[in-house]
């Protein structure tokens, strides 16, 4: 069986599927590395809604996800980028969403960290910001859930310089009630938050970034850091104080910032690891044995895929998570909150489906197969 495939050109070309998955074998829990994916939302089909509308979700599918992904042995950081926050999913659905995964993670003993922001509001003074971080931040700790400390558009816009971000982290980490993750963001996921930590400089950035974590070592369990700048990440997990971890989270370089070198490694917290799930797990498991060129050898040819989901502009990859979590059976339609399920070209979806098979990455080649093809006929592909 084949399947005609458009390309950027406007041709079409044949391509033939898989007819087996890979096969992972379940494992222990991780040893060496502390992994968490995050994980999208799956939208309600059925809502009458429009892009504007507050986001319609369907519960139970999006629950079911987070099952899969803590049955592999990941954790689960939710509310985050991926689950669309701020692009389609408002505070009030990430607060349900925070408070029904959390009981969720509590039912099967999964782990799980919540994205803590301010986007309850647009903007404001520095007062009524933090305001919004500790009101989110007391939604999270209440439960049960690892906070998450991400990036604030409103505290973008309203920072006059460094002083101000040293600030309103450090009031939040003095009242958090356990270590806490904070969260980089680059501007290539949301250009709102351009000049984040005071500067459009990242190594004037970062000194602030360092100084925030110093001061209150025993508040961060670690940082995520989502530049895809390898380099800048070394440098970065070089100098953080003892027992702070770095968890990458960078889409682009992850292979080999997970695998490190003989002056330390990076844990995860990716994106990219919400259609990896099983196929990330094994890889850990093979390195907890020690085996880091095994590790490469699963998770290297799976750059290429991700690179593709996240290419600019970087902010539309979930499409393409959505996309492959319909197509491995995740979800019964591949439809988003906020109508995102358009922010994608048909040239860029169809070659996310042929990474994704040439990987394996299906349970059902065959049923991938037939909802692509579906998919293609909405836009006028003929077989």
């Amino acid at each position: 069986m084949t399947i005609r495939l458009p390309s950027a050109d406007g041709s079409l070309r044949t391509y033939e599927p898989r007819t087996e998955p890979l096969h992972v074998s379940p494992g222990t829990p991780f040893t060496s590395r502390t992994v968490f994916s995050a994980a999208h939302v799956v939208a309600d089909p059925y809502a009458d809604v429009s892009p504007d509308s507050p986001a319609a979700v369907d519960w139970d599918a999006t629950l079911a996800f987070r099952r899969h992904l803590w049955s592999h042995g990941l954790g689960v950081a939710e509310a985050m980028d991926t689950a669309q926050r701020g692009m389609g999913l408002d505070w009030a659905g990430a607060a349900e969403l925070i408070r029904r995964s959390a009981a969720e993670a509590r039912s099967v003993g999964g782990r799980i960290a919540c994205g803590v922001g301010t986007d309850q509001i647009t903007g404001g003074s520095l007062a009524e910001i933090r305001a919004a971080y500790e009101e989110q931040l007391a939604v999270v700790e209440e439960s049960g859930a690892q906070p998450i400390l991400m990036a604030s558009r409103a505290l973008a816009a309203a920072a006059s310089g460094p002083e101000d971000y040293l600030e309103i982290y450090g009031r939040l980490l003095r009242q958090s009630a356990e270590p806490v993750i904070l969260h980089w963001l680059g501007p290539m996921f949301d250009p709102a938050l351009e000049g984040y930590w005071g500067s459009a400089d990242l190594d004037a950035a970062t000194e602030t970034f360092l100084e925030v974590v110093a001061a209150h070592p025993d508040k961060v369990d670690g940082i995520k850091v989502s530049l895809l700048d390898a380099r800048r990440e070394i440098d970065l997990r070089r100098r953080l104080p003892r027992g702070v971890r770095c968890y990458t989270g960078d889409d682009f370089n992850y292979p080999e910032l997970i695998a490190g070198d003989d002056q330390g490694f990076s844990h995860a917290l990716l994106g990219i690891f919400d259609p990896l799930g099983p196929l990330a797990a094994q890889a850990v498991w093979v390195l907890d044995t020690g085996d880091t060129a095994g590790f490469r050898s699963l998770l290297d040819p799976t750059v290429e895929l991700s690179r593709h989901l996240f290419q600019t502009p970087t902010r539309f990859y979930k499409t393409g998570v959505v996309l492959l979590a319909w197509l491995a059976g995740h979800q019964s339609h591949f439809t988003m909150v906020g109508g995102l399920q358009s922010a994608r070209s048909l040239p860029h979806l169809a070659r996310a489906y042929e990474l994704a098979d040439a990987l394996g990455l299906f349970p059902d080649p065959k049923l991938a197969e037939e909802r692509m093809k579906n998919l293609l006929s909405l836009y006028g592909v003929t077989p």
